[in-house]
C-alpha cells in the first residue's frame, strides 16, 4: 500500500538527502501551512488525501479546489472581446468571410503555428473562403513575417492577411502590406514592446495596453478565443453555416499546442487541455489519428503523448524538412493523404534524433571547455558553424537541463550570420533579456517569452553577446540556483505504486508548465537491475524493503550524472524520486515509474 508520509520541515532535508546523484538537496513541498490546507480541503471538501496534498502542494486556494479539478471553459473562458483589437480582428474576418475574399495565412514552423493555421483554415474552409497557409523555411527565412513573402502573397491575390503565432514585431514585413492597401491582422501570443506594427488588428494578450489577464494562452489559444466571437458575430448576423460548425470538435488542436508550446497549465489553459483531450480520443482530426498511430499510442490520448510522441514529429518538419508539412497535415481529411504525411514527418523525426546527438555532443564538449561544470555561469553560449538551425532549440533544452542555467546554442552560416534557440530555467525571463539585446543593437532580431527564445546574430557580436547575457542575467540566476532543490510529494514503497494510485493522481491533472507532476521518493529501494535501453535511455528494477517490485525508466540519463550513479550502485539500496502514472499498451494498462533523480541510501 501507499506510504505516503507526513512531510519533513522545510529546515530538513527530505529523507536526509542533502546532495543528491543530480546535485540537489531534496525537500518536501509541503510546508505546515500547506499541510494544514490540504487537512482542510480533505475534511471540508471531501478531497482524497493524496489529492488535497498534491493541489495544496501547487498554490491551488482551500477555495477553489473543487473547481480546480473541474476546468469548464464554460466557466474560465473570457468574454473575447476582453482581448485588445478582438472586436476588431473579428469584424475584418467576418467581412473576408461575407465577401469570400482570399485570405492568407502566415504561421510559424512550430507546432503552435500549425495548430494556429489549420484552425483558422478548417474554420474558413467550412464557409468557402479560399484560403491558403504561409509557412516559412526556418533557415532560409527565418522566424515570422518578412518583406518578400507578404509580397508574393499579395501577388497571389491575397485580400487579407492573417498572421498567427508571429508578426507581433514584424514592422518592416507589415508596413509593405500596408503600402500595397491589404490589410493584415495579427493573432500572437509572444512578448511585444510599446511600438506595435502597422496591422489593422493586433490580437496578442501579451501586449502591454491589453488588460484581459490571457497572457498564457498559446497562440491557437488566443486564435480559438477570435474564432469564438467570429462564430457568434456571423450567428448573430443571420449566417446559417456559423451554427452548424463544430467549434468545440478542434480544442484537439488547442490542446496540442498548449501541451508542446509549455504555456502554463492554469485558467483557461487547464480547460483547453481538459476538453481537448476529449475531443483528440474521438480521433476527428484525421492528420492527428495518423500521427497518433505512426508513434505506437494505442490508449487514450495523454498530454505526455501531444508533447513527446506528437510533437517533435510535427516540429521535425520544421526543423529539418518541408516546414508546411505539419500545417498541412492538420488541415486534410483523407486518411490515405495523412498516413502518408505522417509516415514523413516519422522518418524526418528519426533523422533529427540522429542529427541532434552529434550536435549535442559537439555542444556539451564547448560548455565543458568554456563553463567547466557551469556553477560560476549565468548563462551558457554554445556556438558553432555547419550545426543545423532547425536543432539549436534541441541543444538549448539539453544544456539547460545538463547544467542547470539558461541556455543558447547558435548555428553559424558561412557568412557569418547565427540563428539561435534558448531555453530558461523557472523564474528567469528570457524573452525580456534577447528584446533588451535587440535594442542594444548586438542582435539583428531576436524575441521569444520568459522560457523560449530565438536570435539572430552576426558573428562579430558574438562576445559582446556572451558578455551581455552574462551581465544581465548573473544576478537573477545566481539567486535561483543558489540552492537547487528538488521538491518531493510524499514517500512511496514499490508496492504501493499502483494504477489505482496513478488513476487518483490524474484527477489532479493535467500536469504541465506551472502545474508540475507530483515527485515521490521510494526510500531505500534496491536496484536489481538497471540496463540501457532505446536511445541513452535506462530501464531499472527496484526492490522495496518489504519484497515489492517496481520497473522503472530513467529517460536520457544512460551518460548522465544520474545514469552514472544507478549503474555504479546496481545492487545497492538508494532512495529513488521520480513521476507515477498510468501507461497504455496494447490495450494493457500498467504503472509507469519515471525516475529523475537517486541518492545514496545512508
Amino acid at each position: 500500500m501507499s506510504m505516503l508520509e507526513n512531510a519533513d520541515p522545510v529546515s530538513r532535508a527530505f529523507l536526509g538527502v542533502e546532495r543528491s546523484a543530480t546535485g540537489q538537496r531534496w525537500v518536501a513541498r509541503l510546508d505546515q501551512a500547506g499541510e494544514n490546507r490540504a487537512l482542510a480541503m480533505s475534511q471540508t471538501h471531501g478531497l482524497p488525501d493524496l489529492i488535497a496534498r498534491v493541489l495544496s502542494g501547487r498554490g491551488v486556494a482551500f477555495e477553489t479546489a473543487l473547481e480546480f479539478l473541474d476546468p469548464t471553459l464554460r466557466r474560465l473562458m473570457p468574454e473575447p472581446y476582453s482581448l485588445m483589437d478582438c472586436e476588431a480582428a473579428t469584424e475584418r474576418l467576418a467581412r473576408a468571410i461575407e465577401r469570400g475574399e482570399r485570405v492568407a495565412i502566415f504561421g510559424d514552423y512550430d507546432v503552435d503555428g500549425a495548430a494556429s493555421s489549420a484552425l483558422l483554415y478548417r474554420f474558413l474552409a467550412h464557409f468557402g473562403v479560399p484560403a491558403e497557409i504561409y509557412i516559412p523555411d526556418r533557415i532560409f527565412e527565418g522566424y515570422g513575417p518578412n518583406p518578400n513573402a507578404i509580397g508574393q502573397l499579395i501577388d497571389r491575390g491575397a485580400q487579407l492577411i492573417v498572421t498567427v503565432d508571429c508578426g507581433s514585431t514584424s514592422h518592416e514585413s507589415l508596413a509593405v502590406a500596408r503600402e500595397r492597401g491589404i490589410d493584415v491582422v495579427v493573432i500572437d501570443h509572444h512578448q511585444v514592446g510599446e511600438a506595435l506594427p502597422p496591422a489593422l488588428a493586433l490580437v496578442n494578450p501579451n501586449r502591454e495596453d491589453d488588460l484581459s489577464g490571457q497572457g498564457h494562452l498559446s497562440a491557437a489559444g488566443v486564435v480559438f478565443l477570435v474564432l469564438v466571437a467570429l462564430q457568434r458575430l456571423l450567428k448573430a448576423r443571420g449566417d446559417a453555416r456559423a451554427a452548424s460548425f463544430d467549434l468545440l470538435s478542434m480544442l484537439d488542436l488547442v490542446a496540442l499546442s498548449t501541451v508542446c508550446d509549455v504555456v502554463p497549465l492554469k485558467g483557461l489553459n487547464r480547460a483547453y487541455v481538459v476538453k481537448g483531450l476529449v475531443a483528440a480520443r474521438h480521433l476527428g482530426n484525421a492528420g492527428l489519428t495518423a500521427l497518433l498511430k505512426q508513434a505506437g499510442i494505442g490508449g487514450p490520448v495523454t498530454p505526455y503523448h501531444l508533447g513527446f510522441l506528437v510533437g517533435p514529429r510535427i516540429n521535425a518538419g520544421g526543423r529539418i524538412g518541408d516546414a508546411a508539412l505539419g500545417s498541412r497535415l492538420l488541415t486534410i481529411d483523407e486518411p490515405g493523404e495523412a498516413e502518408r504525411i505522417a509516415k514523413q514527418l516519422d522518418e524526418l523525426n528519426r533523422e533529427r534524433q540522429a542529427m541532434e546527438v552529434a550536435m549535442l555532443a559537439e555542444a556539451e564538449a564547448e560548455a565543458e571547455a568554456e563553463y567547466g561544470t557551469g556553477e560560476g555561469a549565468a548563462v551558457i553560449l554554445t556556438a558553432r558553424e555547419g550545426w543545423h538551425p532547425g536543432v539549436v532549440g534541441l541543444l538549448a533544452s539539453r544544456l539547460k537541463d545538463r547544467f542547470r542555467r539558461p541556455a543558447f546554442a547558435i548555428a553559424f552560416d558561412p557568412s557569418g550570420k547565427g540563428t539561435g534557440s534558448g531555453r530558461s530555467i523557472s523564474g528567469f525571463d528570457l524573452g525580456r533579456m534577447v528584446r533588451a539585446a535587440v535594442e542594444e543593437g548586438i542582435l539583428v532580431k531576436g524575441g521569444g517569452h520568459a522560457m523560449a527564445a530565438g536570435l539572430t546574430v552576426e558573428r562579430a557580436n558574438l562576445g559582446r553577446l556572451r558578455s551581455f547575457f552574462a551581465e544581465r542575467a548573473e544576478r537573477a540566476v545566481r539567486d535561483l540556483v543558489a540552492v537547487e532543490t528538488l521538491k518531493i510529494d510524499g514517500a512511496l514503497s514499490a508496492s504501493g505504486a499502483t494504477l489505482a494510485l496513478a488513476d487518483q493522481l490524474e484527477q489532479a491533472g493535467p500536469y504541465g508548465s506551472g502545474h508540475s507532476q507530483p515527485v515521490f521518493a521510494l526510500p531505500a529501494h534496491r536496484i536489481r537491475d538497471v540496463r540501457p535501453v532505446g536511445v541513452n535511455h535506462l530501464r531499472v528494477s527496484l526492490e522495496g524493503p518489504d519484497g515489492g517490485r517496481l520497473d522503472a525508466m530513467a529517460f536520457r540519463a544512460a551518460e548522465a550524472d544520474l545514469g552514472l550513479f544507478l549503474m555504479k550502485e546496481r545492487g545497492q539500496a538508494v532512495h529513488v524520486a521520480g513521476t507515477l502514472s498510468a501507461d497504455s499498451w496494447q490495450g494493457n494498462r500498467r504503472v509507469q515509474f519515471r525516475i529523475i533523480d537517486a541518492a545514496k541510501a545512508f
